[in-house]
């Protein structure tokens, strides 16, 4: 009998069996579904997660540098960074007459306040002094009137460019164009909106105000330290610029020598990468908690199949006494169980993909599955099914065909 004919007999009487035990196989199955689905549910969700990182990075500018006293990730040394020297204008000159590589660059500084419009009142919005060439950093676009321009810095305007969670709480329906908000007491005309970008981080980024930087300092005092804000030529000139950005502020500041960088330059990639590492010890977590699942799940579909090899002893008996070999019987209960297992991990497939959907509708996580990751559930499933049989299926194929036609 040829080996493709010995799979045929075996998927045959594999499955005779287990529809003459549909409770005992649905158990089993169901053990291995819920490992799958637990696996898939937390790694949609870890997955979905990382991708709305991702796009919500890609906001802040993949070509742009901030330089800042304070760096994005700190360990500590909190006083250390405040106590360094603010920047001053003459830190934006030399960067801007010394590098090759800067396309714009800006200076920022921000305050919360409270922003109102007639009757209506936002509280906390970030109020965002800079100049006009901060439209040409990040990838925030004006969507109605203008951006600020040089004369509105010059001449300290008190002008105002909303971002749309103020346009969406104060002008609901209407434009705001032409229209004043009030800040900290006092009036600005409204000549521009921004296009929304969302969060980063659950901090949206559209619950702002952009006003000219001399104006913030005007109006609010210029105790607050500004950050610069750069943009480059290319994407790809990022290493190099960073590194002729040090030495250009080392001089331009008068560091010494002998003392370390008093400043940061933060790029995105130091968000992604923390948080590539804090979803990726969630990630071994929940990876860990599913296999332990699927483990327990193995041990069953294991102990179910013992029972079974001592249930059809005397099956096992006839068939051998009538020729069969012993490979026959290792398939017929290989596949059995990694039968069960398979339809278990389709089963858990379907359940986790649904999970992740709902969380996806009902909650602020962005949850999504790879076909990859499918592939993978269903797969390893089916493996798991197929390692925990091999032992009852060998002890079926050990027994000795005359004891076993003699078992009661």
């Amino acid at each position: 009998m040829s080996f493709r004919v010995d799979v045929l007999e075996g998927a045959r009487i594999a499955l005779f069996s287990l529809r003459a035990n549909r409770m005992r196989t649905l158990l089993t199955t169901v053990g291995i579904g819920i490992g799958v689905a637990t696996l898939l549910a937390i790694v949609g969700i870890i997955q979905g997660m990382n991708k709305s990182f991702s796009e919500q990075l890609a906001t802040i500018g993949s070509n742009t540098l901030y330089v800042s006293k304070f760096p994005w990730v700190m360990n500590g040394g909190w006083w250390e960074y405040r106590n360094r020297k603010n920047f001053v204008q003459a830190d934006i000159d030399a960067i801007r007459q010394q590098s090759p590589y800067v396309a714009a660059i800006a200076p920022s500084v921000g305050r919360l306040f409270d922003v109102s419009y007639g009757g209506q009142q936002l509280s906390d919005v970030r109020i965002n002094g800079t100049t006009s060439e901060y439209l040409n950093i990040g990838s925030f676009k004006v969507v109605s009137g203008r951006f600020l321009t040089e004369v509105d810095d010059s001449v300290t305007r008190p002008v105002a460019v909303l971002g749309a969670d103020v346009v969406d709480a104060l002008f609901p329906g209407v434009s705001p164009l032409g229209q004043s908000v009030r800040i900290d007491g006092r009036a600005y005309q409204v000549v521009g909106t921004l296009s929304r970008l969302g969060k980063i981080m659950g901090d949206s980024q559209d619950n702002t105000v952009i006003i000219p930087f001399k104006t913030f300092y005007a109006n609010f005092g210029r105790q607050r330290p500004f950050s610069i804000s750069i943009a480059l030529k290319n994407a790809e000139d990022m290493k190099v610029a960073e590194d002729q950005l040090v030495g250009i502020l080392r001089r331009s500041r008068g560091t010494p020598v002998e003392k370390p960088d008093d400043f940061s330059i933060n790029r995105p990639e130091m968000l992604a990468k923390t948080y590539e590492q804090l979803t990726g010890a969630l990630f071994g977590v929940a990876v860990g908690v599913g296999l332990i699942t699927l483990l327990v799940g193995g041990i069953g579909i294991m102990n179910i199949m013992l029972v079974s090899v001592r249930e059809r002893t005397r099956e096992i008996g006839v068939r051998r006494a009538l020729g069969a070999k012993k490979r026959t019987i290792i398939l017929q209960f290989l596949l059995e169980a990694s039968t069960v297992s398979a339809v278990g991990g389709a089963l858990g497939t379907a359940v986790g993909l649904g999970t992740a959907k709902v969380l996806s509708l009902v909650t602020p996580l962005a949850a999504t599955i790879q076909p990859v990751t499918v592939l993978a559930g269903v797969g390893f499933a089916g493996l798991v099914g197929l390692l925990f049989g091999i032992w009852p299926a060998a002890r079926a194929a050990s027994l000795d065909p005359v004891e076993a036609l003699r078992y009661e």
